[in-house]
């Protein structure tokens, strides 16, 4: 141990969700980032006080190395190299000094031990054979997002935050991003009067670029000087910041120059996606989450089926292709401005019933209203998940599969719980590495009623 009390030697365990490895010191347990398990390691001590339940801890030092530990590609998120200089890692890649076939491997364990504690399940038992990448993954597995969001510092420059602190590090690259996200040099522009960058990406190869600046309210003016000094290629939007978001219908976007939209295609359909409405982030990630979605529900013409958390109506569209005339789809979001976007996006389909609310109470009331009972029903909640009220809800709905799209293991082996306990089974699941170099996952899990 050093002599430094902020600093301890360990020898880091099993990973945990979250991104860490557990660590143990007198009894004391520590969840220590930036690690592998098996490694020796000193790492500094935050949230360590007494009367703390449990330790946090940043590797700054490496004794002993796994042989899965490689060169971090991106130094503003690198812990050695951040602790050279006095600084904490930004967050975003905390799995990008391991071996990408090791985090996948990781990321498996992690998953059969949530499904395990929360799900009480063998994942193995239900079709779970390991974490994969989805088709057309890149070898280096970087350059897949999508959407990025940046902070601005008080000297109006581009910055990020470390984990679990209000720290603000200067950064000049995202290499996790689409290179067009990189060739905008945000960091170059002049900043002072935003407190935040978004910038959204279309994911075809002739794709638009649409940034979006919150203002603070501080000087007037701001994003425009900013929005003159991008490239001609890129669109740029802003709001004033109010204590909300656009998508919460709680600020109105300006137009700065081009469009405040998007445009994506998916399995034959065009989708129009709004600053700050809701897109899945990695580039393959729509394909590869509606073949699986369509290959669990399989609708026939006629069937009535609900999308919910539906977002921009990823899944509600080719859904209500299968379903045809004759059939519905009810598509729910919680967000009005990307409940907007849904009706824009299925306004060809009379079949196609877009309803804005919170889910567990909305399902019942329009299939109350209409004396109908569903078919099946794809989910894709926040990272909390769905919840006992939406779960009572979905069982109550009639509906005979579901399939269950989530980002989050844990949430998604509590819900489980929930679903088998109420007369489903767990019969498919599928883990997709579409957050690769960082510690999420994405689950497709099919459940039929017994």
């Amino acid at each position: 141990m050093s002599t430094d009390t902020n600093i301890l030697r360990v020898r880091l365990g099993a990973a945990a969700h979250g991104g860490h490895s557990v660590a143990r010191h007198e009894g004391r347990v520590i969840f220590v980032r930036h690690g592998i398990p098996g490694e020796e390691v000193s790492i500094a001590l935050r949230d360590s006080g007494e009367k703390s339940r449990f330790w946090r801890g940043d590797v700054i030092e490496v004794h002993e190395a796994s042989e899965h530990r490689v060169p971090h590609f991106w130094a503003a998120a690198d812990s050695l190299r951040a602790a050279e200089r006095g600084i904490l890692p930004v967050g975003g890649a905390e799995f990008g000094h391991i071996s990408l076939e090791h985090q996948r491997e990781l990321k498996g364990q992690i998953f059969i031990e949530q499904m395990a504690r929360l799900g009480k399940l063998d994942a193995a038992e239900h079709g779970f054979t390991g974490v994969r990448a989805p088709e057309g993954e890149s070898e280096d597995a970087l350059g897949w997002r999508t959407r990025t969001a940046f902070a601005v510092d008080s000297k109006g420059r581009l910055a990020m935050s470390p984990f679990r602190s209000n720290d603000l590090i200067p950064v000049k690259e995202m290499p996790l991003a689409l290179p067009k996200v990189n060739e905008l040099k945000l960091w170059e522009l002049p900043l002072l009067g935003i407190s935040r960058v978004e910038v959204a990406v279309g994911s075809g190869e002739d794709a638009g670029v649409l940034v979006l600046f919150v203002e603070d309210g501080t000087i007037t003016g701001a994003a425009g000087r900013a929005a003159k000094r991008l490239p001609e290629w890129a669109s740029a939007a802003s709001v004033t910041q109010v204590g909300g978001s656009v998508a919460d219908g709680r600020g109105e976007l300006q137009r700065l120059r081009g469009r405040t939209w998007l445009s994506e295609s998916v399995a034959g359909h065009d989708y129009r996606i709004t600053g700050e409405g809701f897109w899945q982030i990695h580039r393959l990630a729509p394909a590869t989450l509606v073949e699986r979605v369509m290959a669990h529900l399989a609708p026939g013409y006629g069937a009535r089926v609900a999308d919910l958390y539906a977002g921009a109506g990823l899944f509600s569209a080719p859904l209500a292709k299968a379903v045809g005339d004759d059939g519905m789809v009810l598509s729910i979001e919680g967000a009005p401005g990307t409940s907007k976007d849904a009706v824009k996006n299925l306004r060809e389909f009379p079949q196609a019933v877009i309803s804005q609310g919170r889910v567990e109470k909305t399902l019942s009331r329009e299939l109350n209203t209409r004396k109908a009972k569903l078919d099946s029903i794809v989910l894709d909640p926040p990272r909390t998940g769905a919840g006992k009220a939406a779960v009572s809800a979905m069982v109550r709905s009639g509906a005979k599969k579901i399939s269950y799209v989530s980002c989050d293991p844990a949430s998604f082996a509590r819900d489980t719980a929930d679903l088998v306990a109420a007369g489903f089974r767990l019969s498919e699941v599928d883990v997709i590495d579409l957050y690769p170099h960082t510690h999420h996952m994405e689950t497709v899990g099919l459940f039929e009623r017994r």
